[in-house]
């Protein structure tokens, strides 16, 4: 039988959305100082913070999703019937919902 341990369960939802927050809220403030440069700079210079001013939302969101820590990492799921070495099969948590038939 297989054991499972807490190193083999994803992230939580919210440390999962932190992180994801803190990698979108890094490229915008870049996307920000990309617009303010505009404002003062001349020749190619311009051009280069106007691609990262247009450019930087859709990779933004690309990177705040990717999600870097499961790769590679099998994350495993419980079930309800967990097999015994001899065969037997036990049922695992019941339900609520299930009736007494």
């Amino acid at each position: 039988m297989k054991h499972h341990s807490i190193t083999s369960l994803p992230a939580s939802p919210d440390d999962e959305r932190r992180s994801r927050m803190i990698k979108y809220t890094i490229a915008m403030s870049i996307r920000v100082l990309c617009i303010f440069g505009l404002l003062f700079a001349k020749g190619w210079w311009l051009a280069i913070f106007a691609a990262g001013a247009i450019f930087l939302p859709y990779f933004a969101v690309i990177v705040a999703n990717v999600d870097s820590k499961r790769r590679g990492a099998d994350v495993e799921r419980p079930g309800a019937i967990v097999r015994l070495d001899n065969g037997d099969a036990v049922p695992g948590p019941r339900r609520d919902d299930e009736d007494d038939a």
